[in-house]
């Protein structure tokens, strides 16, 4: 199903609840009643346009509308993926590492298991943070400041000197990838835990571990190939206003 904007926000969560995480990355949350897309976009002051394309990018893996969303601003996509940042952080990793500590608790695990289970996930989360405060220190400043200098038509020489020495293709290449190591913590738990005393933690931990994958992997999709081509594209323009 392709979401639109004259469909209502209650029907669309009901059609797929994985949404409301990524609704509320927009300043949208629950009891929207019976307002359309377009509506609740209006009320808070959104462009519904970028907010249904990024729906319909986590909705259906097979829809992609690059080149629409590559027409809206650097700073539009920069700022949703920040809040999905604050999401993984803030949110998402803790509520994990309290389920595992349920977990723990629910195995019979001895200290030595328990100990490798705690610290692989724990430079998962670490290696994870890394990745994130990378982008946020370096990479994102840096498509803030070229699409600034391509919209006021003014490209000084340090950032001419950045997009020649270290371009967007140099930290795409670099780009490091965090999904390897929660597939393996996923293939411990689900091969290797002991029979417990209850079930249900380990479960959730398994859930919800897929979920982060999802969306980790949803995240990660509209960086590379959307804001990279996007910063390409501004590179290229300073590279042709050097003489400004």
């Amino acid at each position: 199903m392709l979401i639109h904007e004259n469909m209502k926000m209650a029907e669309v969560v009901l059609h797929d609840h994985t949404l409301v995480p990524v609704i509320n990355r927009f300043g949208i949350h629950l009891g929207f009643g019976d307002r359309s897309i377009a509506e609740v976009c209006d009320q808070h002051a959104l462009n519904t346009g970028f907010f249904v394309a990024i729906l319909n990018a986590f909705h259906d893996p097979d829809y992609f509308p690059q080149g629409q969303l590559q027409n809206f601003p650097a700073a539009w996509l920069i700022d949703y993926l920040q809040k999905a940042h604050r999401y993984f952080l803030d949110e998402k990793l803790p509520e994990i590492a309290g389920l595992m500590d349920e977990m723990a608790r629910s195995y019979p695990l001895d200290e030595t298991a328990s100990k490798y289970i705690a610290r692989f996930f724990s430079d998962y989360s670490s290696e994870l943070k890394k990745h994130i405060l990378r982008e946020e220190e370096k990479v994102y400043p840096y498509v803030l400041q070229l699409e600034q200098a391509v919209e006021n038509n003014e490209v000084n020489e340090a950032l001419l000197r950045q997009v020649t020495d270290y371009p967007i293709a140099e930290y795409e290449a670099e780009h490091e990838n965090v999904e390897e190591k929660l597939l393996d913590l996923k293939n411990i738990l689900i091969k290797y835990l002991p029979e417990p005393r209850d079930d249900k933690p380990g479960y959730l931990v398994l859930r919800e571990l897929f979920v982060l994958e999802k969306e980790l992997n949803e995240h990660a999709r509209i960086e590379d190939q959307i804001l990279v081509p996007k910063v390409k594209s501004l590179e290229e323009s300073v590279k042709k206003g050097r003489s400004v």
